[in-house]
């Protein structure tokens, strides 16, 4: 029989106690015989434990907004969004990061999800690579991050080392960094300059925090993700005018973003369109402003990308 080594047992029974103490890891006696009912009864109690994670996020928007107040400010200096994750929460981030370009038209580089593995973990399980915190360090150190980035360090029960590390390394570098949770007092909001920790309770499935905790984190992503495009003039009212028509589906999209911003008839929206190179955002002020394409496009950069603030200086 193979004998556990000392240390390793220690730290074993060291993280056994720790998980104990989590919320996200309580066991909930009551669920004892859940898989002797019927499926609808089932479904009918995941719906509703889920009505509850809107509940949790909600008691934290004050931090939340906070958060994306600081995010918002240091994008607009030209800094970069970095998620960092291991697991689930990992590919929430990546997710997230990778929805940007195709919505808010962002270069892939501006917002960017790590997860413990590397891209691998995406798809499969890496194991041990939660535990990595020299690897957290290391794929920051790749992005030569500076005081202009932010990172936003995920994770359901606020103790994986990876993401931990990797808030920790940001900040020592100057970075802005956010630490997601699910648990509280975790150690990830503790070493994180905005701390946000949503409490969801025990999950159906013991431990399985891919359930209430990924939703969770999946609400409060999007919202630093599109509120923050939002503060950066990436939408004009509620539409996305950044979006990229990179398919006939978002160049159907973008013809209909054109023309309710507009009003104008289709033919003048699709003219607008091949004048602008299918840029959403200079058709709509060239219609909106009554001007060419070359000014359009001027006046936005004057306005660093706001359309609203394009449309001021063409009325001035």
């Amino acid at each position: 029989m193979t004998s556990v080594p000392a240390a390793d047992a220690v730290e074993s029974g060291r993280l056994r106690e720790q998980l104990a103490t989590m919320t996200t890891e309580a066991y909930r006696p009551e669920l004892a015989d859940i898989d002797r009912l019927p499926t609808l009864d089932i479904a009918r109690f995941m719906n509703a434990e889920d009505a509850t994670v809107t509940t949790a996020v909600a008691a934290r928007l004050p931090e939340i907004a906070a958060a994306i107040d600081g995010v918002t400010a240091r994008m607009a200096r030209g800094g970069r969004l970095v998620y960092a994750g291991a697991g689930t929460a990992g590919r929430l981030g990546v997710l997230d990061a990778s929805e940007c370009p195709p919505t808010f038209n962002t270069d892939p580089a501006q917002v960017v999800g790590l997860v413990a593995g590397g891209p691998t973990a995406v798809v499969s399980a890496v194991e041990g690579a939660e535990d990595r915190e020299d690897a957290a360090r290391a794929d920051l150190d790749a992005l030569a991050l500076t005081a202009d980035d932010v990172v936003v360090g995920i994770s359901a029960s606020g103790r994986t080392p990876y993401a931990v590390a990797a808030v920790r390394h940001a900040r020592a570098l100057g970075a802005l960094t956010v630490g997601l949770s699910c648990n509280e007092c975790s150690a990830l909001a503790a070493a994180a300059d905005h701390g946000i920790e949503v409490v969801v309770g025990p999950e159906v499935l013991t431990g399985s925090t891919r359930l209430k905790a990924g939703t969770a984190q999946k609400l409060v992503l999007n919202m630093i993700s599109t509120i923050t495009m939002i503060k950066l003039g990436k939408t004009y009212g509620n539409l996305m005018v950044d979006v990229r028509a990179s398919n006939e589906k978002l160049k159907a999209r973008a013809h209909r973003i054109v023309s309710l911003a507009t009003g104008a008839r289709d033919e003048s929206v699709e003219t607008a369109l091949a004048d602008n190179d299918g840029e959403v955002k200079n058709s709509i002020l060239t219609l909106l402003a009554s001007v060419d394409a070359p000014t359009a496009a001027r006046l936005l950069q004057d306005a660093h990308g706001h359309l609203r603030k394009a449309l001021e200086a063409a009325a001035a």
